[in-house]
């Protein structure tokens, strides 16, 4: 999964004093701000609705899929933004719309047993495949000489897993799992004493920046807690979910070193009880979208449409939308069935764009992730998705899923890859965690430091990573799409791409000391998406899309599953 942006790994190896090194503070709409008027690097968001506005143009309402780990369906800022099945009674038990899927309200949970149960911990896919290859081969890669073409193909990736898991010898040191987990031990820690000495259980790191340490251990407990939120741009968030999520990482680290000696335990497979190998077998899952892993989806989702102008909180990019939330997404890597039934729902239910803030080096059955994408095509909805935080460049390192089809058949056309841009102000142009590709990256967008909603009802808080810059360019899109409802998703595509603006200045490479290049050379276009410079060219354009009224298609109601 690309997770949001963490840097836990190099905290550890920092001194109390390098946490004490704070960047410039940005507004908390930076990303929506216009670099002429502002000086921020953003989308001009205000300028596009001003422009919208003059055309005096009125919204039809977008409907965009998020595919991610789930939401907080009783936010303030979202409530009112969810995506409701106009044919399915809320809490009756019943399939009403015999799609399949009982009680679907608001989106589905692909990742959920019919027992209520829910997947929130998973393996990494690279595991998964390493081991299963293991299983065929054994621990020495065979002499290909002597294998069919096929088997020479799943040999290559069998070296690339067992590169990935075992690793090859050249990694630059890092923190041991021992390490991390003392680390995490000491965060506890602190979060413990730091939460009778602000009277509190639950508070900010801003709150805690202003905390009056009268002890020197508590002057050492607050320069620990704040200086990794601090590290981590995650001022905002809460010490609760910032060390509930210091502990997720550290639980998949250690999955990962466990993964060297021992075949993944297989959550999915003992909660979903699906037949994981038929891509048919589709009618799965339950209508839990809130799970226990809703702080990702939740974030996401606001960027692209919390409520504006309601005076709370924040102020979504797009202002006529309806979110609808698919849950395939869980702390380690997603499932390529789960994706590609994802992708299928969200276009049988009328979503126009999906958004999706996720990713992994290997992909299985990515022929069935392709047949999905390419069924989204065919209906014109455009895909939008988050380039990864490896800061590896995606032109020849894997990144799954991707717009290139695994049967040399040619690439989608309404798919937009998104790397995450920065501001001088808070780190760089270039986020240093971005994944850069010539080829395969389309745009950048902002996704350093962005606010935007999380769990609690009526929270908020910043967040980092491509996962950010992925509904930037998908609440863009929408914002499109409502004013200038005939356009097509390859003309979304292209009023997108084709508006991004070069930066005026050089960029860092991302993942180095201090290269820099020019913002084309790390991606196709070369530029920042701009939703005011998009929203004139839009203007321009004849549509090809015809406007029709989006209603679910009848689907001949799911079989009954048999008793195991």
């Amino acid at each position: 999964m690309n997770k949001i942006s963490l840097a836990f790994s190099a905290a550890l190896m920092m001194t109390t004093a390098a946490f004490a090194q704070t960047e410039n503070e940005v507004p908390k709409n930076w990303h929506q701000l216009d670099k002429a008027t502002t000086g921020y690097y953003g989308i001009s968001l205000d300028k596009a609705y001003e422009f919208v506005k003059t055309k005096k143009l009125k919204s039809k309402t977008v409907t965009v899929a998020v595919i991610d780990s789930g939401i907080d369906t009783l936010h303030e800022d979202l409530k009112p933004v969810l995506w409701v099945n106009p044919k399915e009674i809320p809490g009756n038990g019943k399939d009403d719309d015999k799609n399949g899927y009982i009680d679907d309200v608001h989106g589905w949970n692909f990742i959920g047993g019919t027992d209520g149960r829910n997947v929130k911990e998973d393996s990494y896919e690279a595991a998964r495949v390493y081991h299963k290859l293991k299983a065929k081969y054994g621990s020495l890669i065979p002499d290909e000489s002597s294998l069919k073409a096929s088997e020479k193909a799943e040999v290559e990736v069998y070296k690339k897993a067992q590169a990935k898991i075992l690793g090859t010898g050249e990694e630059e040191g890092g923190p041991t799992v021992e390490e991390l987990k003392e680390f995490e031990s000491n965060v506890t820690h602190a979060d413990s004493i730091l939460q009778i000495a602000m009277g509190k259980k639950v508070f900010t790191g801003n709150e805690l920046k202003a905390l009056n340490a009268t002890t020197d251990e508590i002057k050492k407990m607050k320069a620990a807690l704040y200086g990794v939120m601090d590290r981590n741009k995650a001022l905002d968030q809460t010490n609760k979910d910032f060390v509930e999520g210091l502990k997720d990482y550290v639980a998949g680290e250690v999955r990962k070193d466990d993964a060297k000696k021992n075949p993944p335990k297989e959550f999915r497979k003992e909660i979903v009880k699906d037949n994981e190998a038929d891509i048919n077998d589709k009618y799965y899952g339950n209508n839990d979208l809130m799970a226990s892993t809703p702080f990702h989806g939740t974030h996401c989702s606001g960027i692209i449409g919390a409520v504006r102008d309601n005076g709370k909180g924040v102020n979504g990019i797009a202002d006529n939308v309806r979110i609808m939330m698919i849950r395939a997404v869980p702390d380690g890597d997603e499932h390529d069935k789960d994706i590609a039934n994802a992708i299928r729902y969200a276009v049988n239910n009328g979503a126009q764009i999906i958004s999706m803030s996720f990713g992994k080096d290997f992909s299985p059955e990515k022929n069935w992730v392709d047949d999905a994408v390419r069924y989204a095509e065919s209906k014109g909805v455009l895909l939008v998705h988050a380039a990864g935080n490896d800061a590896k460049n995606i032109d020849s390192a894997d990144n799954f899923p991707n717009a290139n089809y695994i049967d040399k058949k040619g690439r989608a056309n309404t798919w937009i890859t998104v790397g995450a841009s920065g501001d001088p102000k808070n780190g760089g142009l270039t986020a240093n965690f971005s994944n850069i590709g010539k080829k395969e990256v389309d745009v950048f967008a902002p996704g350093v430091q962005i606010y935007s909603t999380i769990p609690g009802g009526d929270t908020y808080g910043s967040a980092s990573g491509t996962s950010m810059a992925c509904p930037v360019v998908a609440g863009t899109a929408a914002f499109l799409l409502e004013y200038f409802p005939t356009l097509s998703a390859k003309q979304l595509k292209y009023v997108i791409e084709k508006t991004a603006q070069a930066p005026d200045i050089d960029v860092k490479v991302p993942g180095t000391a201090d290269e820099m290049t020019q913002l084309s050379k790390l991606s196709k276009t070369g530029g920042i998406v701009n939703a005011y410079e998009a929203a004139k060219l839009a203007a321009t354009i004849k549509g090809e899309r015809k406007i029709t009224k989006v209603v679910a298609p009848k689907v001949t109601k799911a079989p009954a599953k048999k008793k195991k």
